[in-house]
């Protein structure tokens, strides 16, 4: 979700918005996260686990169709956008087109190629480590959105991130990231995703420990290094966007399992906080092109335009093609025989989903960076 925006200057101007568009704000960038525990508990209070682990898990699934897979489809529209200019242009930094180029070209094609030899061979276990890749690069690409949370919308406050900051707040995350994946310790086993039965690697308990103890020193250290500059400053990060930060970090990705509820919407809480972002960048760079000298198409309709065909391109990408390469090319075993396919009956749909998750993360990580020129639209201050 490596999104990884990158930190900004601050805004020439800070933003002036009502209370009510910064409630709004952290809200959709984290603070949902906070109200939506208590009435998880109060959900399980009232009806019990089991039918409100049916009622929500119900809702996450169709909330998908129109927030989580929308997600990963606008990156492609982001992404391939003038793709010859990112790849080729001489006005693009060489650094700049050499991560497009791998993350647009060299990257889908190996996948592509991993995915077509597993299907190819039948090999559960190698479409499996595909999906063990997916799970080590998911909190990786959580905590970098999560920095991208704290640095943006400091900038957009008129707080400049520094470098010792920018340092602890990525330090914290990694090591996040780390515990995440390490924790808990578990012996190699066979687990199954998406219909996809697989053996898992072993995480050994010195891993853990290690990177608990790494975790804790990162704690440590972004407390200080905040504390250093409140004091030697008399200011500090701004409250919504560090604490956005940090319910990435904790809620989201270390603790994701701690509340049965809340794990279900927490993909969905995360697009969400993503979808902001593409909102801020495009709608920004639509009102500066609305007027002269473009006077392009107003801005309800670019957005508009953009949010449905991600729509549009989620549902093909997610359920209509899947669909039709399962049901097509996925042989069923005769009425009454019973077989186990250790790929399942979706093997398309648990390769198409891997796929664009695992490439969502390398787009990211080139759309998101400040060398990016379309980042330029998240350094306007906030509109209101």
């Amino acid at each position: 979700m490596t999104s990884g925006i990158a930190s900004l200057p601050a805004a020439a101007v800070p933003a002036r918005a009502t209370r009510a568009s910064r409630l709004a704000e952290f809200m959709v960038v984290g603070g949902a996260t906070l109200v939506l525990f208590p009435l998880a508990l109060l959900l399980r209070s009232a009806v019990g686990l089991d039918d409100a682990e049916l009622a929500v898990g119900f809702t996450a699934f169709y909330a998908a169709y129109v927030v989580n897979d929308p997600h990963f489809t606008v990156t492609y529209l982001l992404f391939y956008k003038d793709a010859r200019r990112r790849a080729l242009g001489a006005d693009v930094a060489r650094a700049q087109r050499v991560r497009w180029i791998v993350a647009g070209v060299v990257v889908p094609i190996v996948l592509v190629a991993w995915a077509a030899l597993a299907l190819g061979f039948r090999s559960a276990e190698a479409l499996g480590w595909m999906v063990q890749l997916m799970f080590l690069l998911v909190g990786w690409h959580y905590v970098k959105q999560g920095f991208g949370v704290v640095t943006v919308l400091s900038a957009r406050r008129g707080y400049r991130v520094s470098p010792r900051e920018r340092a602890a707040v990525l330090f914290h995350g990694y090591a996040g990231w780390a515990f995440a994946w390490a924790n808990p310790a578990t012996p190699a086993g066979k687990y199954e995703e998406k219909g996809v039965v697989y053996t898992a690697l072993a995480h050994p308990r010195w891993l853990e420990l290690t990177a608990g103890a790494v975790l804790a020193l990162s704690t440590v250290t972004l407390a200080w290094v905040i504390l250093a500059r409140r004091r030697r400053e008399g200011q500090t990060l701004p409250l919504a966007p560090l604490a956005g930060f940090l319910i990435t970090v904790w809620s989201w990705t270390i603790f994701s399992s701690v509340d049965p509820l809340l794990r279900y919407v927490i993909p969905a809480l995360h697009s969400i906080q993503y979808l902001y972002f593409v909102w801020l960048m495009k709608g920004a760079e639509a009102r500066a092109e609305e007027g002269p000298p473009a006077f392009g198409r107003p801005v309800a309709v670019r957005v508009g335009l953009l949010a449905l065909s991600a729509l549009g391109l989620g549902v093909l990408v997610f359920h209509l093609g899947p669909t039709f390469l399962d049901t097509a090319f996925v042989p069923r075993p005769p009425r009454g025989a019973s077989s186990f396919d250790p790929l399942g009956e979706t093997p398309f749909f648990a390769a198409i989903f891997v796929f664009v998750n695992v490439h969502h993360y390398f787009m990211d990580n080139v759309i998101w960076r400040r060398d990016n020129p379309d980042t330029r639209w998240l350094r306007d201050p906030s509109p209101g």
